[in-house]
């Protein structure tokens, strides 16, 4: 699914609310973490952590920096990504690293590999590997090792550093801006609606799903 005349977006850095493009965030937050970090004296213990930059591969008007323990499961990625932007009805999913997959529920029939991998393991500065969510309308997404560095050992979380803000999409009638995409026009790369087109589409209100911040906006049943 491709909306329409989107430009490239900016996206706002979470440390300090400052606004930049996708390219040039990358720079800002390897300085504004620098600046954010903890005054010299008595450190605590530290860790490996990784900053990585995940799009869509055909949206890569979506995007995400984020902060992950080189120490956690790839399975902890997994659940981040389910959850900040792709899970709809609980479908399969599988990353590709280094030619190698891992998927999130494996068959040992076919040695699968599953995600019970550390991060450390498997990548490093540098890598770029796929995600790809729900294996029959599939939502694909690129990654790629920005950096590492070290954070407080205590600290085990995921942290958006920074995402994209909302683009901007249009009513394909009336050039408003759109609040709603049909399941079965966007098949056909159509059916961006405002809440007032959308009141009298031709397919129905059971067809309409919400525009989202996420590249599965309008696919299966995803709402956000």
């Amino acid at each position: 699914m491709t909306p329409p005349k989107i430009k490239q977006t900016s996206g706002t850095c979470s440390l300090c609310n400052s606004s930049f493009s996708k390219t040039k965030m990358k720079a800002h937050l390897e300085s504004c973490k620098q600046k954010q970090a903890a005054p010299s004296g008595k450190q605590a213990p530290t860790k490996k952590a990784f900053m990585i930059l995940v799009r869509g591969i055909s949206l890569h008007e979506y995007w995400i920096y984020f902060e992950v323990p080189a120490n956690v499961y790839l399975k902890r990625i997994d659940d981040f990504l389910r959850d900040t932007w792709v899970e709809c009805c609980g479908h399969l999913s599988k990353f590709t690293i280094n030619q190698k997959t891992y998927n999130s529920m494996p068959d040992a029939y076919f040695d699968d590999l599953g995600m019970n991998y550390s991060l450390y393991k498997l990548m490093e500065q540098g890598t770029t590997f796929n995600y790809e969510y729900d294996f029959g309308s599939t939502t694909q997404l690129e990654l790629k090792v920005i950096s590492e560095y070290q954070i407080e050992d205590a600290d085990s979380s995921i942290k958006i550093l920074a995402r994209n803000d909302p683009p901007l999409i249009l009513c394909e009638n009336c050039g408003n801006p759109a609040t709603y995409i049909c399941a079965y026009c966007e098949y056909m790369d159509e059916g961006w609606l405002c809440d007032e087109c959308a009141s009298v589409h031709e397919c129905g209100e059971e067809m309409l799903l919400p525009v989202v911040n996420s590249p599965r906006v309008g696919v299966c049943g995803y709402v956000g």
